[in-house]
C-alpha cells in the first residue's frame, strides 16, 4: 500500500511532468472552487466549414459504399482498401501541417470525421484514432522540424502506420510505472532499449512507434522518455501481432519486445526525461476523439432503436406506447445530446491552445464511454431477443463498446484522478488559509479573500450567464450545484486532509458530481448557442441545423444530472462504505481478517 510519502512524491512528480498546465486555472478547477469560470471556455461550436462539411460527407458516402463492419469483425482485419481510401481522402493525416502532407484541421472538425466512422465501425475509428491522435500528433506538438519532415508527410497519407507503445505487463492506467528501459551507449550517440510492451494497436504493422522507456538520471533515478522507434531496428520484435479480444476486433493489437535495440539520440521525441509529458499530453486529444467515436454509435443505437419500438407490436401496442420504453428511449436522447455538447465544447476548448484541459479530457471520457455503453445496453434491452444475434449489429457493439472504459486511462482511474487534481488547488488554499489564520494581520487581503468566495458560494452560488431568457432558471440551478459541491469538497479536505487520497469511495462521488456539472455546463452551452441560431433562423449551409426536440433532449439531461448530483452529495453522509470495505478485507486480505 502506498505511503502518504509516496503521494507525495508522485504529486512532485505530476508538477514537474506537466509544469505549469497545474498552475493555470482551468473551467473544471473552477467548479471546485465554486466559481463558474465561463472566460475558460470558447463559444460552443455551431459552424462548420464548407471544407470539413465536404469531407464528412465524402466519409459517410465511402463509409456505405467501402467499409463493412461485419466482415472487418468477422475477419478480424481492415483490409488495406479501407486504409488507402482513408489516406486518399486525408483522414490519416487530418490534423497534421499541410506543409507534411495533412488536412491542417482543427479538433473540432476531426471530432466530426470520428463521429461519422464512430457511428458505422468501432474497429475502423479506433485504428485510425490510435494512428492519428496518440501517434503523429506527438511529432507535431514534440518533434524537432527534422523529425518532422522525416516522418510526418507518409504518415498523413497511411503510406506508413504509426503506433503508440506505452502499456506494458506492469504499466497500464499506471504510466507512470513503465519498465521497459534505454541506457545510453557508452559515447552517447544512442539510447539501449530492453523491455516489453503489450496491447499497443497498430504495433504489429507500424512503420512508427513512439515507445516510452525509463532513461537513468545523474541521481540514480530515472525518467521516462518517448522514442521513436521502427520496426527495422535489429532487435525488435513483434512477439503476436494480432492479439485475439473480445471487441474491436478489426485492430491489429500486439505485443512487442525490444531487445538490446539501438536506437540513435536523434530519435528522442521532445526531451530525455520528459517523456510522461508527451504520452499524458497526446491522451488528451485521444480521449476527446473518443468522445466523438462514442457519440456516433450512440446516434446508430437511437435511431435504430426509436425506428424499432415505432414498429414493433406486443400486447396489440406498438412498443413506442409503454412507458418504461419511453423513459429508455428518452434518457438515451438526452445522454446523446449531452455526449455531443461535451466533445465539441472540449474540442473546441483544445482548438483555442488553452493549456490546461486535463480534467475536461478525462470527464467527458468517463462520461462518453459509460453514456454509450448504457445506451447500447437499452438498444440491446428494447430490441429483445432480436439484438443477441449476429445478423443484427447490437452483439457486436456490445462487445466493441466495452473496451471504451478501459482504454486510454480506465475510468475509476479518471474519476480519482479528475477529483484529486480538482481539489488539488483547494487543499492549497486551506492550508494558506491555517497558516494566515495564526497571523491574520500579516494576511488579510488572503482571509477576506477566502471568506469573500466561502460566503459568496453559501449564500447564492456562482452567476451562470445565458443569452437566451428561457434557460436563465436552468442557469441559476447549475449555478446553486455548482456551490454545492465545491462547499462538499471543501469539507472534505477539511475532515480528511492528506487521508483524502484513500478515500476513493467518496472522492469518486465528488468526481461523478464535477463531471455532472460539467457536462451539463457543456450543455447550457450549446444549447444557449443553438437558441440563439434558431430564434436568428440562420440556417446558411455553415450552421449546424438545430432540431427543437434536441434543445428538449438538453432541457431533460439538465433535470437528469441535477438528480444524479443530489444523489451523490447525499451519498456522501448516507452510505455503506464502511460495511462493503470490511466485507472486502475479510475476501480479499491474507489474514481474513
Amino acid at each position: 500500500m502506498k505511503t502518504h510519502d509516496d503521494h507525495a512524491k508522485e504529486m512532485a512528480q505530476a508538477e514537474e511532468i506537466l509544469g505549469d498546465r497545474l498552475d493555470r486555472t482551468s473551467f473544471t478547477k473552477g467548479l471546485f472552487f465554486g466559481q463558474y469560470l465561463a472566460d475558460s471556455l470558447p463559444d460552443y461550436p455551431t459552424r462548420v466549414d464548407a471544407s470539413t462539411r465536404d469531407m464528412v460527407e465524402s466519409l459517410r458516402a465511402f463509409c456505405r459504399e467501402s467499409i463493412d463492419p461485419v466482415a472487418i469483425d468477422r475477419d478480424a482485419s481492415i483490409p488495406a482498401h479501407v486504409t488507402a481510401g482513408l489516406g486518399k481522402l486525408g483522414v490519416l493525416g487530418a490534423c497534421l501541417p499541410r506543409e507534411c502532407g495533412g488536412q491542417a484541421m482543427s479538433q473540432t472538425a476531426y471530432c466530426r470525421l470520428l463521429e461519422v466512422l464512430g457511428g458505422h465501425c468501432a474497429s475502423t475509428a479506433l485504428f485510425v484514432n490510435a494512428h492519428h491522435s496518440i501517434g503523429p500528433r506527438a511529432l507535431v506538438l514534440f518533434g524537432t522540424p527534422e523529425q518532422r519532415r522525416t516522418w510526418l508527410p507518409r504518415l498523413a497519407t497511411g503510406e506508413w502506420l504509426s503506433a503508440f507503445a506505452l502499456t506494458e505487463p506492469e504499466a497500464g492506467s499506471d504510466a507512470a510505472n513503465v519498465q521497459t528501459r534505454a541506457e545510453p551507449t557508452a559515447d552517447g550517440t544512442a539510447f539501449r532499449l530492453n523491455g516489453e510492451k503489450r496491447w499497443i494497436t497498430n504495433g504489429g504493422t507500424a512503420s512508427v512507434l513512439t515507445v516510452m522507456a525509463r532513461t537513468p538520471t545523474s541521481d540514480g533515478d530515472s525518467k521516462i522518455t518517448a522514442f521513436l522507434v521502427t520496426p527495422d531496428m535489429p532487435g525488435f520484435e513483434v512477439v503476436e501481432e494480432r492479439m485475439d479480444k473480445c471487441g474491436v476486433r478489426g485492430t491489429v493489437t500486439s505485443r512487442l519486445a525490444f531487445h538490446d535495440m539501438l536506437v540513435p539520440r536523434e530519435n528522442v521525441l521532445g526531451s530525455v526525461g520528459k517523456g510522461l509529458r508527451v504520452a499524458l499530453t497526446v491522451l488528451d486529444f485521444g480521449r476527446t476523439t473518443f468522445g466523438a467515436s462514442c457519440t456516433g454509435a450512440a446516434k446508430t443505437c437511437f435511431r435504430l432503436t426509436r425506428n424499432h419500438v415505432r414498429s414493433r407490436v406486443q400486447f396489440g401496442k406498438p412498443l413506442s406506447a409503454f412507458e418504461l420504453v419511453r423513459d429508455r428511449v428518452a434518457r438515451m436522447h438526452a445522454r446523446i445530446y449531452a455526449m455531443e455538447a461535451c466533445t465539441y465544447q472540449t474540442a473546441a476548448l483544445i482548438d483555442a491552445a488553452h493549456s490546461d484541459f486535463m480534467i475536461e479530457t478525462a470527464m467527458l471520457k468517463v462520461f462518453t464511454t459509460e453514456s454509450l455503453w448504457q445506451i447500447v445496453y437499452d438498444a440491446f434491452q428494447l430490441h429483445g431477443g432480436t439484438a443477441y444475434f449476429t445478423d443484427q449489429p447490437f452483439e457486436r457493439m456490445m462487445r466493441d463498446a466495452r473496451i471504451n472504459s478501459i482504454g486510454e486511462g480506465a475510468n475509476d482511474v479518471l474519476r480519482i484522478f479528475s477529483a484529486l487534481v480538482g481539489m488539488r488547488d483547494v487543499g492549497m488554499e486551506l492550508e494558506g488559509v491555517v497558516e494566515a489564520i495564526r497571523s491574520p494581520l500579516q494576511h488579510v487581503p488572503r482571509l477576506g479573500r477566502f471568506v469573500g468566495r466561502t460566503l459568496s458560494r453559501m449564500l447564492v452560488g456562482p452567476e451562470v450567464r445565458v443569452r437566451c431568457s428561457e434557460l436563465e432558471p436552468l442557469a441559476a440551478r447549475l449555478g446553486r450545484r455548482i456551490a454545492s459541491v465545491a462547499s462538499r469538497a471543501e469539507r472534505l479536505l477539511r475532515t480528511h486532509q492528506r487521508e483524502i487520497v484513500d478515500r476513493q469511495c467518496l472522492v469518486a462521488r465528488i468526481a461523478d458530481a464535477a463531471t455532472d456539472l460539467f457536462v451539463s455546463s457543456c450543455v447550457l452551452r450549446r444549447m444557449d448557442a443553438e437558441s440563439r441560431t434558431d430564434a436568428a433562423h440562420s440556417h446558411s449551409p455553415s450552421e449546424v441545423p438545430v432540431d427543437p426536440m434536441d434543445l428538449e433532449a438538453g432541457k431533460l439531461f439538465l433535470r437528469l444530472a441535477d438528480r444524479r448530483i443530489h444523489m451523490a452529495l447525499n451519498a456522501l453522509d448516507n452510505h455503506d462504505d464502511e460495511a462493503i470495505l470490511a466485507h472486502a478485507r475479510r475476501l480479499l486480505d491474507p489474514s481474513g481478517s
